[in-house]
Formats: structure tokens, C-alpha cells, sequence
């Protein structure tokens, strides 16, 4: 599990590699990664916008940059948390994610909290690259 917290919420990300989803010999490589968010702050916030940069092993970055999270744009009330998963492909063994997602206040204050980098490991990459 990879934590960051960022303005009182926490936001735990757990990747999963997925070989019955892989296909080495063609350069498919699919993890799942599950995001837990928590609010430890005193006001709610509402996620309405995620920033994902993907770099895989051979260097290559993708960007990816949204609405919500999974169809949604969730409310976290203090001491309520959230939890999703979602996935993505590379065309390498291995790779890293990282990215922001975008909040706003009841007030209408926005501001980012951090994904922390979390590494994209398969068992087919020579080695522990990340």
C-alpha cells in the first residue's frame, strides 16, 4: 500500500497485477489499483476531477484527466472515507502512477490532493524496477 495525506485527506492506493488480464507475449501488461480516501478534516469536500500521469518502464508517460472517479463525483464528509477501483493497461512489465485529484468546498474553495506514486510491478520484469 502506497499513503499520502494532503490537507487532511489520506488517500491509500493499493495495485493488484492482473496475469489472467495479461498478455506478455504481446506487450500487455493490466493491473487493478484500488484508491481508499478518507476525510480527517472538519469539512466536507467533494472530489469532482482526477490528473493520472502512467510512466511505463520503457519511459514512455500517458495522461489522464477526468471527471470524477468511476462515473462519480463523491462527497467525503468528515470522518467518512471512500473506496474505488479502476485499472489500467502498459506495454511494458512494469511502470509507476501518480496524480492528483481535484476537491472543492461547500464554500467553493478548490485545491488538489495528492495520489501518491505507487509502483506497477509484474512478475515479468527482470529484477524490482520500482
Amino acid at each position: 500500500m502506497f499513503t499520502k495525506t494532503t490537507r487532511q485527506i489520506k488517500v491509500t492506493a493499493s495495485p493488484n497485477f492482473l496475469a489472467e488480464h495479461s498478455e506478455p507475449m504481446d506487450d500487455h501488461y493490466v493491473w487493478s489499483y484500488t484508491i481508499h480516501l478518507e476525510n480527517y478534516g472538519d469539512t466536507p469536500v467533494q472530489l469532482i476531477n482526477r490528473h493520472w500521469k502512467i510512466t511505463d518502464a520503457k519511459g514512455v508517460t500517458h495522461e489522464v484527466r477526468g471527471d470524477g472517479v468511476i462515473g462519480e463525483q463523491p462527497v467525503l464528509k468528515p470522518g467518512e472515507s471512500f473506496q474505488y477501483t479502476s485499472g489500467t493497461a502498459l506495454a511494458a512489465p512494469s511502470g509507476v502512477m501518480l496524480g492528483e485529484y481535484g476537491m472543492v468546498t461547500p464554500e467553493g474553495e478548490h485545491f488538489d490532493v495528492e495520489v501518491p506514486a505507487f509502483s506497477l510491478d509484474s512478475p515479468f520484469q527482470m529484477g524490482r524496477p520500482n
